[in-house]
């Protein structure tokens, strides 16, 4: 079982994340084991607990309480002085500097001159020294995720009242796609964040997949809107429609498609936002007439982008449309690859552009800028141009 797909339907933690691997199966020695090297008189029990109908495990980080605000450098030399192999260590040393570094942009210093409050506390250690044990253990070597809720209002931390995200979540979620959330608490803390970047290689909508094992771990509070829980599923990509090894042996990969419906907007202004959306530079854009309510005729306008794109071009629309919300969800596509070139004609070289199929052949075909620019210069219509 070498992949695992976090579901993060209420966020993340790194007590959630514990209690997760521990119901998948890792024991509780392992990560004690672990945390213990790094800690001493720091220990991990797990209980099941139920949250809105739904068993989970509870993980519980028991530690003696402390006045301490530590430093990276201070982490690192804990973490060097451990009985953890020498890749363990390096993994959450790299944990701990992503966190050096969010913290260090939001407060505008050395990453070396950080002051951990809240994750250099020993709890928030043993989730990071205990999540990493608890991969290795598993033999994970590539993990997807979903979406990522953060909550929102504000949390209590050593600077005062934050706003969620908390500044070096923020930070943090930088490039991985969010959920909206109408939980008005906290759903996903630094530490989840920072091991969702360290270990995520990809955010999208569970691939196709055989399932093997799976494990619930459950957030402190029993939501009233929904499930505080967190899961990990354990097992194989199903190679047939894999994002990475497509039967036909075409490369593939995850992209995020951006809708919204509109049917109170002028062409003019839809035109105009179909020409700034190309200056992000997406994927795709296309507009498809649509019946809406009231037999209202309207478009549904979609974007196809990576995952880095999706604020952006979001942010667009609330700006130039007259839409209330979007939507967007993975997809994935197979994609041939592609090279620029040129090609001989009557008229001299002209730009074209060859792909290559899954038996080798090629597909060579002109650039229509091309064409048009001959058509003007001889006087001969695109067609015959075509044709020729």
């Amino acid at each position: 079982m070498t992949f695992a797909y976090f579901d993060c339907p209420s966020g993340i933690s790194g007590d959630m994340m514990l209690g997760a691997l521990i119901d998948v199966g890792v024991p509780v020695d392992v990560i004690n084991n672990a945390v213990q090297s790094v800690v001493p008189h720091v220990s991990v029990t797990s209980s099941t607990v139920f949250r809105r109908g739904f068993r989970a495990m509870k993980a519980d980080v028991n530690a003696p309480h402390e006045h301490v605000h530590r430093t990276l450098p201070d982490i690192l030399t804990m973490i060097q002085q451990s009985t953890l192999s020498p890749d363990n260590q390096k993994r959450i040393g790299d944990i701990f500097r992503l966190l050096a570094v969010a913290e260090a942009n939001v407060h505008g210093t050395e990453i070396e001159e950080v002051h951990f409050h809240e994750v250099g506390a020993l709890d928030s250690i043993a989730d990071i020294v205990g999540s990493a044990a608890g991969l290795d253990y598993l033999g994970i070597t590539d993990i997807a995720a979903s979406a990522i809720p953060t909550g929102f209002g504000t949390v209590k931390m050593a600077h005062g009242e934050c706003p969620i995200p908390a500044p070096a979540t923020a930070e943090l979620l930088k490039g991985i796609p969010l959920a909206g959330s109408d939980v008005p608490f906290e759903l996903t803390t630094p530490t989840g964040a920072a091991l969702l970047k360290y270990y995520v290689n990809t955010f999208a909508a569970m691939p196709a997949m055989t399932i093997q094992a799976s494990g619930v771990g459950a957030g402190n509070r029993d939501l009233t809107q929904q499930p505080n829980i967190f899961r990990i599923l354990l097992g194989q990509k199903s190679a047939a429609v894999s994002s990475t090894t497509p039967s036909d042996g075409v490369p593939g990969e995850t992209v995020w498609v951006i809708e919204t419906n509109i049917d109170d907007m002028s062409g003019e202004l839809l035109g105009h936002t179909v020409d700034r959306l190309w200056t992000l530079d997406p994927l795709d854009v296309w507009v498809v007439p649509v019946q809406m309510k009231k037999q209202r005729p309207g478009v549904t306008l979609s974007i196809m982008c990576r995952a880095e794109q999706i604020e952006p071009i979001e942010r667009l629309l609330f700006y130039e449309t007259t839409t209330l919300g979007v939507r967007r969800y993975a997809v994935e596509r197979s994609v041939l690859r592609r090279e620029s070139c040129q090609i001989e004609t009557p008229w001299g070289k002209i730009d074209a552009k060859r792909s290559f199929l899954p038996d080798g052949t090629e597909k060579v075909l002109p650039e229509f800028d091309a064409l048009k620019m001959i058509a003007q210069t001889q006087g001969i219509p695109v067609r015959k141009i075509v044709e020729r």
